[in-house]
């Protein structure tokens, strides 16, 4: 009550124009500030795209707000209950009356944040079945087109290029990317959906095995390999996927749900291919061991064969009993014909006695009488069948027609199938036809300089020169040219005929309208160096 006649004359303030003095302090004495603290409170972003939650410790608390282009270039998100160091800016919410900070960037707080959002995450993929062991994928035995989702600059993909050329040669796809900081997941997962939208047979082949690697670093150089982005496009990768990020002490989320993970990335250029030498070898001992095989096989039918022959009687010793049972049998054959011929005469005779007129009529009238009952039930009988063969008839017509739409379909699809399995075939023997003509003519044109570099015009080319003889042997000495031999010999641009002469020197006419030389003085004449004949043999 004393203190209230002394601020009579204090100036006054509207709510509005406090609360802003307040806000301009704030912000003024707390321009930006880093705060550590426990994400309280976050249940996702808003439906505008902000994120509102608190910063928590042991004995306080402070609003946060992260506006929806902030968050959308953040690389670590809020999660509820983690640890992180938020950079933002100190300000206030006037309608409210309380203050806030408004963050640009959050960080995990030390490796042990990392680690427990790293084990969250594992958690609720493992939930989604994303980790299990029915979804991998074999690895193909051998690979056409291997796709490599890495740093071009690194040594990483040169050693994966390097192993791979000493193993098998394949073709290679790099697809360049970031491997560490802002962005680097967004490209890495592009990259793996890249690779499983090409189509087959088109311009860029599509690979048969895809190799994601890095270098190995520490739990932040690669937590982008943990984000749910890339783990979610590995395991949605159609093609076998092998992942090889950081030493084989180094664990990320990717390892888990690739269908093979490489402790080194060079450990996955030797999971991808086998060992081109060990197959030839293996192909080789196999032809041996089939060789022995079918060898064995032959020799052991031969003496089979050959014992079953040596058990067999003779052709006469197998004929010898038939023969004397046909002969006793044509024997009694004459005897047999005249008592079977005696025994059907008496049965004849027999069944004539039995035979009258008044028999027969009666048989005749009795048969007629069962053909007339016969007939009326064939009739009966066919008009019935004839009925139900119609009915019949008109079902399987249904049922044809049913079959042939059918089975012109089947063969329509049939037909798509073969036809798209052999344009891939064309296209593969078409690679291997550029492939194999490339290779001969790399082989003709290293055996064109092999050929260039052994010819003996290269010799000549440099100053030598090759003689012959009259019948065109060449010469290596001297003592093998005669007086007045006929040589010829073969420079770089030509051959010149020539006659050797031993006895008598070179004459050297000096033309009269040309001035005789003025005697110098004499020099002493310099050693003549002998040079030994070598034998170079033949250049052809």
């Amino acid at each position: 009550m004393t203190a209230a006649p002394n601020l009579v004359n204090a100036p006054e303030f509207t709510v509005s124009e406090l609360s802003s003095a307040l806000k301009r302090t704030v912000e003024d004495r707390f321009g930006h500030v880093r705060v550590r603290g426990e994400i309280s409170g976050f249940r996702g972003p808003h439906s505008s795209g902000h994120c509102y939650f608190a910063l928590k410790d042991e004995s306080a608390k402070i609003e946060a707000v992260i506006w929806k282009f902030a968050h959308a270039r953040m690389r670590f998100k809020p999660q509820e209950g983690l640890e992180v160091i938020a950079t933002g800016k100190l300000t206030t919410y006037p309608n409210s009356s309380k203050y806030q900070i408004v963050i640009d960037s959050l960080e995990p707080a030390g490796v042990g944040a990392l680690m427990a959002l790293m084990e969250e995450r594992k958690k609720k993929l493992a939930a989604e079945g994303l980790f299990d062991e029915a979804r991998k994928q074999l690895l193909p035995w051998l690979p056409e087109v291997i796709g490599v989702v890495t740093s071009p600059t690194g040594a990483v993909i040169r050693d994966i290029l390097h192993r791979l050329e000493d193993r098998f040669p394949r073709r290679v796809l790099v697809w360049p990317v970031k491997v560490q900081g802002d962005g680097s997941a967004e490209q890495v997962a592009a990259a793996i959906r890249g690779f499983n939208a090409l189509p087959e047979g088109g311009k860029i082949p599509r690979p048969d095995l895809l190799i994601v690697a890095r270098g190995g670093g520490s739990l932040e150089d690669l937590w982008s390999f943990n984000e749910e982005i890339v783990v979610r496009a590995a395991a949605e990768s159609h093609i076998p996927l092998i992942s090889a990020v950081g030493h084989e002490t180094d664990i990320t989320l990717i390892d888990f749900v690739a269908d093979k993970r490489a402790p080194t990335p060079t450990a996955a250029a030797e999971m991808a291919v086998p060992v081109r030498s060990e197959l030839f070898v293996e192909v080789a001992a196999l032809a041996r061991r089939t060789m022995v095989c079918w060898q064995r096989a032959q020799e052991a039918r031969r003496n089979e064969l050959r014992a079953a022959a040596r058990a067999l009687p003779a052709a006469h010793e197998l004929l010898a009993i038939p023969r004397q049972r046909l002969d006793h049998l044509a024997a009694g054959l004459p005897r047999g014909l005249k008592a079977n011929t005696h025994a059907h005469f008496r049965r004849f005779a027999a069944s004539s006695s039995r035979l009258t007129i008044g028999v027969l009529r009666g048989q005749i009238a009795h048969a007629r009488q069962r053909l007339t009952a016969s007939g009326e039930r064939i009739t009966l009988s066919a008009r019935a069948l004839l009925h139900r063969r119609r009915e019949r008839f008109s079902g399987l017509e249904i049922r044809l027609k049913a079959s042939k739409l059918a089975n012109a379909k089947a063969q329509r699809n049939a037909i798509a199938r073969d036809l798209e399995r052999t344009h891939r075939l064309a296209e593969r023997a078409r690679r291997a036809l550029v492939t194999t003509m490339q290779r001969l003519e790399a082989r003709v044109a290293h055996s064109g300089q092999l050929l260039s570099a052994l010819s003996y015009r290269g010799v000549l080319a440099r100053g030598f020169a090759l003689v012959r003889d009259a019948h065109g042997h060449a010469l290596h000495s001297a003592a093998a040219v005669g007086p007045n031999a006929g040589l010829s010999i073969e420079f770089a641009d030509g051959r010149v005929a020539a006659t050797a002469n031993a006895d008598q020197p070179p004459a050297t006419v000096a033309p009269e309208s040309q001035p005789k030389p003025q005697p110098r003085e004499a020099k002493p004449a310099a050693p003549k160096r002998v040079t030994k004949p070598v034998d170079q043999g033949s250049l052809f």
